[in-house]
């Protein structure tokens, strides 16, 4: 904007509220192999995440969770494989996944 080139490092980020559903989405994944779910799909309560076929996580979802935004970005960023069975164990912090 001041003739200084600065790179663009914010994850792409939305969210809605849809009735009784509050849903926050960030990361980027047109392409991805799988998605793992934590928490309670039936029930509406769960964080979904994109991951690539190195088990990088690439975006996530979280559905009626709250405090999870910073972790998630986290984990996008890092680029670091994490464990699938680990990423979807609600008991496992998602902060400890980093490393």
């Amino acid at each position: 904007m001041l003739g200084t080139p600065t790179e663009y490092t914010e994850l792409p980020y939305f969210f809605t509220d849809q009735y009784d559903l509050g849903m926050e989405y960030v990361g980027h994944a047109p392409d991805f192999d799988r998605v793992v779910f934590r928490g309670d799909f039936a029930g509406r309560e769960f964080v979904a995440f994109w991951l690539d076929g190195d088990n990088r996580v690439l975006a996530g979802m979280n559905v009626n969770i709250w405090d999870v935004l910073d972790d998630v970005k986290a984990l996008i960023r890092s680029a670091a494989p994490v464990d699938p069975n680990k990423l979807a164990d609600p008991q496992s912090p998602l902060g400890d996944l980093l490393g």
